[in-house]
């Protein structure tokens, strides 16, 4: 008897260090965390929370600002297409891998942005509403003062790896609620777990969709550096709490403790202070999480951590083991998740008559290292070649590292839509007035969902 519960007892032990490696993973500090309410903007709980920090794809959610701030300011609309250019389309996974020359409305493209967080999609949105990625960074920067950020600072509008773009969890928290806050009509986005393009079904990566009761969104974001990041809301009798969770070491790990942050802030009512209060060490340089995260890790496995599923009924039981909340371990349940799909489609909307937002013309380097000549300006980061993203090779130039979708769409001529720089759409509609073009059929081949990479949601 006394053998058997002595053996019980190691059992147990040996189960709770399994929970506590599973959760820690190789992080060998705490790392940042942030619980919000989202009316008042009371901080409940917080760790490290103004540290600054490699944003990865959470930087997609000042892009959406960006781009539905131009639309609150008459620039485009929610149906304005705009044009995949060559250098969009270069970008590395994760892509939507569209051709250069596909249309995308703003609509689409942002739907598509926040479920399978596609790089070319990212660049596609800031070229058509700013003209480049640089001017639409300028914009990013500006829209962060704007809101009072204070330890951000970007140069591109989809996080791919760059030691010059920084954040926190303090600034993402002020970003998610300034959309929630400015933008109610777009809320829905966020919350998406499905698109179906043509035939093909895209799943999202936001562990808490389905599984936590009242999760309704924000985003997810991964790299190397930056480790596994998500931003996630959660609404529970008309209260709206925003979690934030950076640099963990598992998909798994980052919904867990964003549900179990969910569950102890519902159930409290006072806090710290607010998010202005947290004292801020400015922009600063970020920790790099590779050794971390990915040192140990293949391309493979980097791949395979990104896609774990937050599922399966082992994890389910070291969640208990935990002492999570009960709300927390059903995170972990074995239970599937079906999403009824959203549609997306390419393509100009049924009758669009507008203008077609592009990319403007490169200004020569010369040019543009004359304009800005600060050494880390925005602008020196046209003349970059893409770099090597978390140890691996980034994408060739002129090659798509993925397949293509929607196989022949540029392929049948079509009267030319009438494609502007980016620019006040009342402006250049009545800049040159023209028939609405003949409506065309584009064949909706089977889309695809691209391969993935380290550049991860």
């Amino acid at each position: 008897m006394g053998s058997r519960l002595i053996g019980k007892v190691r059992g147990g032990v040996f189960l709770v260090g399994l929970a506590l490696a599973a959760l820690s993973g190789s992080t060998a500090f705490a790392t940042p965390s942030l619980l919000i309410d989202a009316d008042s903007g009371q901080v409940l709980s917080e760790e490290q929370a103004t540290a600054n920090w490699y944003p990865a794809s959470l930087t997609k959610l000042m892009t959406a600002y960006v781009a539905l701030s131009a639309v609150r300011a008459g620039r485009l609309t929610m149906d304005t297409p705009m044009v995949m250019s060559a250098r969009a389309a270069r970008m590395p996974p994760s892509k939507m891998g569209f051709r250069p020359g596909v249309q995308v409305t703003l609509d689409n493209a942002l739907k598509m942005l926040m479920v399978k967080s596609p790089n070319d999609v990212a660049v596609l949105i800031a070229e058509g509403v700013s003209g480049s990625i640089e001017a639409f960074a300028d914009e990013m920067n500006a829209a962060a003062r704007r809101l009072g950020l204070r330890e951000s600072h970007f140069v591109n509008p989809n996080g791919l790896a760059d030691s010059r773009q920084v954040s926190s969890a303090r600034d993402m928290a002020m970003i998610a609620r300034a959309l929630l806050s400015e933008f109610p009509e777009e809320n829905d986005i966020y919350g998406i777990g499905a698109l179906q393009l043509g035939d093909t079904i895209i799943k999202g990566h936001n562990g808490l969709l389905g599984r936590y009761p009242g999760a309704d969104g924000m985003k997810t974001g991964f790299t190397c550096a930056a480790g596994f990041n998500i931003v996630a809301s959660a609404t529970r009798g008309g209260r709206r709490l925003i979690a934030v969770v950076l640099g963990v070491s598992s998909s798994k790990e980052r919904a867990v403790q964003a549900a179990a942050m969910f569950d102890r802030g519902f159930g409290a009512y006072s806090g710290s202070g607010s998010l202005e209060s947290l004292a801020s060490p400015g922009v600063g340089p970020a920790p790099d999480m590779h050794k971390e995260i990915c040192s140990r890790r293949n391309h493979a496995a980097i791949v395979a951590a990104e896609q774990e599923e937050i599922s399966g009924p082992a994890f389910g039981i070291l969640g208990a083991l935990l002492g999570l909340p009960s709300q927390a371990s059903r995170v972990g349940s074995s239970d599937q998740v079906y999403f009824t799909p959203v549609p997306v489609f390419i393509g100009p909307k049924p009758g669009w008559s507008g203008p077609v937002l592009a990319a403007r013309a490169a200004q020569p380097i010369a040019a543009v290292a004359a304009a800005k000549t600060a050494p880390a300006s925005l602008s020196a980061y046209a003349a970059e070649k893409p770099q090597p993203l978390d140890g691996n090779s980034a994408t060739p130039e002129g090659e798509l590292t993925a397949p293509v979708a929607l196989q022949g769409a540029l392929q049948t001529p079509a009267p030319a839509p009438t494609i502007v720089a980016a620019g006040p759409i009342k402006r250049a509609a009545a800049a040159k007035k023209r028939p609405a073009p003949a409506k065309r059929h584009v064949l909706a081949a089977k889309a695809i969902v691209a391969p993935l990479d380290p550049a991860r949601p």
